[in-house]
């Protein structure tokens, strides 16, 4: 357990943002496939980097970590079956991307596992949609979830369809990997696409390493076969999901933080949180690689809010709108059920501790300002929840955070950053 030190004044503090999650484990991938070297640098050292980065040497990759640089040396889409079951914990892109990837070994088969809850979360879209391009991959014990067997053999290619509701990181796995598939990719979306600013992050890894993918409006995706990845030095942006809970501290307290490191320009989608902010009465401002808020003296709802583009950035957002004057109506975000845990019923319960008027809609939540205090907030294993709630002790005494090692999945080292942040 951890207890968070209220601040008694305003803050002016500049930060670092922590590489982006997303854009590493995309780059790792995508550095194995490719043929030759590649130095991936400023990238996210945590617990689901390193899933991802031992997974690919169990499948015969050479991969060499020094500080925050990954060299990779790839193999041309060629993959090795491993000695044993690639273990992920609750790892979902490395789970997710790595599921189609290892249809590329030669022959024979792998089988992928996790931890309690990844062995929980739904993958059969992602398993359903690879067999029209040739691939045999099904869950072990027929519940649609992992641990997962795919047979190897390679990719025939073809045109296939996912349903768009679930999971952007479905989309990812099958385009990261289809350049090498034996003919062209096509993949179609059934309804309307979740996350669409995942699979523009996905397009652009893409596009740095050498492959092209044609979008048709989100409808449809295609792979020209015959590509290849080029090996290159690649460096990874900031990540905006991580710097949400910097900037929610500034926001709640009334404070100024700039964040360095990040893309003001970027795909990443959690960039559309800092919009939601200015509307709830911060300001911003902006450099070439830098942003900064600056919290009012009072903030306010903003009513309904479409976080389709950014679920994972919903909690911040939640615990901003408990210190908010009025109501803050989170939809669009169905899929936030599906993640770590269901954030959706985890993020009502631990506001409700707090004394906040929260309840839970089928795709988000409603959050009504006032009355918050403190709570020992359970994590539920979930690193954003750990994150998003410590804010809110900034602000009020007595928040407890429960099993707080859990931030090592994507930013390990966040409570020492947030506790230098604010004594500056």
């Amino acid at each position: 357990m951890i207890e968070i030190e209220v601040v008694d004044r305003g803050f002016s503090a500049s930060v670092k943002a922590p590489p982006s999650k997303s854009y590493t484990n995309r780059a790792l991938l995508i550095a194995a496939l490719s043929g030759g070297e590649t130095r991936v640098m400023n990238a996210l050292g945590s617990d689901d980097t390193k899933y991802m980065a031992e997974a690919l040497r169990q499948l015969g990759v050479k991969v060499k970590r020094e500080g925050d640089v990954f060299a990779v040396f790839g193999r041309g889409g060629r993959l090795d079956v491993p000695d044993e079951p690639l273990f992920l914990g609750n790892a979902g892109t490395a789970m997710r991307f790595l599921v189609t990837a290892c249809a590329l070994v030669d022959s024979g088969h792998v089988i992928l596992k996790g931890n309690e809850r990844m062995n929980e979360r739904p993958i059969a879209d992602l398993l359903e949609a690879l067999g029209p391009l040739g691939v045999s991959a099904y869950s072990i014990k027929d519940d649609g979830c992992p641990p997962v067997l795919v047979e190897g053999g390679g990719i025939s290619g073809g045109v296939t369809k996912i349903k768009g509701d679930k999971s952007s990181q479905y989309f990812t796995s099958v385009l990261l990997c289809a350049p090498y598939a034996k003919r062209d990719v096509v993949v179609e979306t059934d309804g309307e696409l979740t996350s669409k600013s995942y699979i523009d992050m996905t397009i652009a890894s893409m596009r740095e390493f050498g492959v092209n993918v044609e979008n048709d409006n989100y409808k449809s995706f295609k792979v020209t076969a015959g590509q290849v990845y080029h090996a290159r030095d690649y460096v990874v942006e900031g990540d905006f999901s991580s710097a949400s809970y910097l900037f929610a501290a500034a926001a709640i307290t009334g404070s100024t933080v700039r964040v360095t490191g990040l893309n003001p320009g970027s795909s990443q989608g959690d960039l559309g949180l800092l919009d939601v902010f200015v509307r709830m009465g911060c300001s911003r401002d902006n450099g070439p690689d830098w942003i900064e808020i600056k919290g009012p003296s009072k903030l306010r709802g903003v009513g309904e809010i479409d976080m389709n583009s950014m679920p994972d950035v919903a909690m911040t957002l939640a615990v901003v709108a408990a210190f908010a004057e009025g109501e803050t109506k989170i939809v669009n975000a169905a899929n936030m059920r599906i993640k770590e845990t269901d954030r959706i019923a985890a993020t009502v319960a631990e506001l409700r501790k707090m004394g906040v008027d929260a309840s839970e809609l089928d795709d988000g939540l409603i959050v009504k300002g006032g009355g918050v205090h403190g709570a020992i907030i359970d994590t539920y294993d979930d690193h954003r929840i750990a994150m998003s709630f410590a804010v809110a002790g900034l602000r009020v005494s007595g928040v407890v955070i429960k099993d707080e090692g859990c931030v090592s999945k994507t930013y390990p080292d966040f409570f020492d950053v947030l506790k230098k942040m604010v004594v500056g």
